[in-house]
């Protein structure tokens, strides 16, 4: 699971990223809304949005995140418990208000609650099976199959999108982070991942994506 976090508290921040990286979740840190702004179409599953910050504000970023996305969760953190704060956040979209200070067992529940894929266990063709939840592959004989970083990445987008064609520049987003690659990098990714699933596992789609055929 990819997670944005603007929150320009440093020590916030870190403890924070520290116990998000711990579940395996992939964290991406700002301090300043205007940096922010930049990354929010690189394919997050979850927007962690504090108010006060340097440049863009969190309710203004929220307000520009749900133009383009009204389905990621949105969970605002601030300091401000003003009744009419809270209710422009909830009016902008966020999912949940969290007030400052707060136990990070709230904030840990409430991604798990709102954020987190679906389907936690993927069975695939085969007897192979992919943990969302753990990022691990198991081939037919129980054994874990080593993944590379990009080819978990890879695994839990197709996972948050069964039945649908994932496009090139979705898997560019999600999986480059929204930094530019090439159509033969990702072709090369969808090869080094194929060689680890079952045939067939990884459909082309007409040369414009791929989708994920599983065990329905």
């Amino acid at each position: 699971m990819k997670i944005l976090i603007l929150e320009d508290n440093e020590r916030l921040a870190n403890l924070i990223v520290e116990a998000l990286e711990q579940k395996r979740y992939h964290v991406d840190l700002f301090k300043d809304g205007k940096k922010a702004l930049e990354a929010i179409d690189n394919g997050y599953d979850c927007f962690i949005l504090d108010i006060n910050v340097p440049g863009i504000d969190g309710l203004s970023l929220l307000k520009e995140i749900r133009s383009m996305d009204n389905a990621t969760p949105a969970i605002v953190i601030s300091a401000n418990v003003e009744l009419e704060t809270i209710q422009e956040a909830y009016c902008k979209g966020c999912d949940e208000y969290l007030k400052k200070p707060f136990y990070m067992y709230e904030l840990e529940t409430k991604i798990e609650k709102l954020c987190k894929p679906k389907i936690s266990l993927l069975q695939l063709f085969k007897g192979f099976s992919y943990s969302v939840e753990q990022e691990k592959l198991i081939d037919d004989k129980g054994e874990e199959i080593k993944l590379a970083k990009k080819e978990i990445l890879l695994l839990n987008l197709f996972a948050k999108n069964l039945d649908k064609n994932i496009s090139f520049e979705r898997i560019e987003q999600y999986v480059w982070g929204g930094e530019l690659t090439t159509t033969e990098n990702i072709r090369a990714l969808i090869k080094r991942l194929r060689k680890k699933l079952p045939d067939d596992t990884i459909e082309n789609q007409g040369g414009v994506g791929y989708r994920l055929n599983y065990e329905h």
